[in-house]
């Protein structure tokens, strides 16, 4: 077995889980795929702030192949501040 690299879910062959691609199998755009980690990880801390939110998605994708390398990760991990969500 082994794991997504957009999100880490384990899954049992390819490189992305079934809920980081489109419906073509192709991953989803970075935008999508952090609106859509967002809402799960408020949904998971209902008392987290919109930007503590985002933060700490843009800090777990820091360590996903699929997304390390973004602009909007490596802003984040080297201490800028999150983008606004819609402005990736």
């Amino acid at each position: 077995m082994t794991t997504c690299e957009s999100c880490s879910m384990p899954i049992e062959s390819g490189r992305y889980c079934p809920h980081c691609v489109d419906d073509q199998g192709n991953l989803q755009s970075f935008e999508e795929r952090v609106e859509r980690m967002c809402a799960w990880q408020s949904r998971r801390d209902p008392n987290a702030s919109a930007e503590q939110v985002r933060a700490a998605t843009l800090a777990f994708l820091s360590g996903m192949p699929a997304w390390r390398d973004h602009p909007a990760v490596r802003a984040a991990a080297a201490g800028a501040p999150p983008p606004a969500s819609g402005t990736w």
